[in-house]
């Protein structure tokens, strides 16, 4: 099962995040976001978990608890969506009228 980590303290480790969740069971992989541009941490990552039943302990156990200063966020993650992520705006317009000779 892949568990959403949000809320994060930024100077938190992939060692931190796979000790604290390895409580509750096997944990598979870490993966905390950065920006790609900085390398800075967002503050959100995902742990997969072999078993769903760890999984699901870890998610009770974990989620709004303190970590570093942080109540995190711990909850299963939704598949991500190929949607368009709205906002924009339509098509331009021309330009004002007046008269052209």
């Amino acid at each position: 099962m892949n568990i959403y980590v949000g809320n994060l303290p930024f100077s938190i480790t992939d060692a931190d995040l796979r000790e604290t969740f390895s409580r509750f069971g096997e944990v598979s992989q870490v993966n905390l976001i950065s920006d790609k541009f900085t390398g800075e941490s967002k503050g959100f990552g995902f742990v997969e978990m072999a078993n769903n039943s760890q999984a699901d302990a870890a998610i009770k156990g974990l989620n709004g608890t303190d970590m570093k200063g942080r109540n995190i966020t711990v909850n299963q993650a939704k598949p991500k969506t190929d949607a368009p992520r709205g906002g924009g705006f339509g098509g331009g317009g021309g330009g004002g009228g007046g008269r052209r000779y």
